[in-house]
């Protein structure tokens, strides 16, 4: 196998990346993300470009970056996924792998986008458990993470910003999933099992965009200011 992994720079994804590591050594050979092209940052997480690469360094993996305008429509996502995928296979990859834990409809639409074009999907942490022990177990393991980006509807601006531990999880209300996986919150991960060294980053502004409350994220404090 040579797996491509789907990135988002979150807790999930590398919690993924670990999984494989360990059920099957070196086969992952690449990462995968998606950028907000007017702001060179990772879709929805609202992650700057720069510290997706300092993920992949010390994964030890290439990172293949797919710019999408913004706004993007879906036709439009579909369409440089397509091309992202045919290039996947031209390079040799045989999968590509998601973090994704329970949401039945988004694992269908990946299984049927996926299906005769090459690539084969995997899920590793399909269903590992109920999400509360699945986010203890990442915790304990020594996965590091902020919460990077926070939906204002089901979870307190507060949390943007905030460590993913065992307080944070304490802190949740009960409608809010233990790892987000309804879309209340990301994350950025910054140490654990799957990196080589830590990626040292301080949090900045908290900002209200498009319906969403993001925190800044950067390795540089006084640059904290640029989008």
């Amino acid at each position: 196998m040579n797996v491509l992994l789907s990135w988002s720079s979150g807790k999930d994804c590398a919690w993924a990346l670990h999984v494989l590591n360990q059920q099957h050594p070196g086969t992952v050979r690449g990462l995968l993300t998606t950028t907000n092209e007017a702001f060179d940052r990772v879709a929805m997480h609202g992650v700057r470009r720069a510290l997706v690469e300092a993920q992949a360094l010390s994964a030890g993996l290439p990172l293949h970056v797919v710019p999408l305008p913004w706004p993007c429509s879906n036709e439009e996502y579909e369409r440089r996924m397509t091309a992202a995928v045919r290039r996947a296979v031209a390079e040799g990859f045989t999968h590509v792998a998601f973090g994704d834990l329970f949401l039945e409809d988004v694992r269908r639409y990946r299984e049927e986008r996926l299906a005769g074009t090459g690539l084969a999907p995997l899920f590793p942490l399909w269903k590992a458990g109920g999400t509360a022990d699945l986010a203890r177990e990442m915790i304990a393991a020594g996965l590091q993470a902020r919460v990077t980006c926070v939906d204002p509807r089901t979870l307190d601006r507060s949390f943007a910003g905030r460590r993913f531990d065992a307080a944070f999880l304490a802190d949740l209300p009960a409608a809010v999933d233990p790892c987000g996986e309804n879309g209340e919150f990301h994350t950025f991960a910054c140490a654990g099992p799957m990196f080589r060294t830590p990626i040292d980053v301080v949090v900045g502004a908290v900002v209200e965009r498009d319906g969403f409350t993001y925190a800044d994220l950067d390795t540089d404090a006084p640059q904290m200011g640029r989008r």
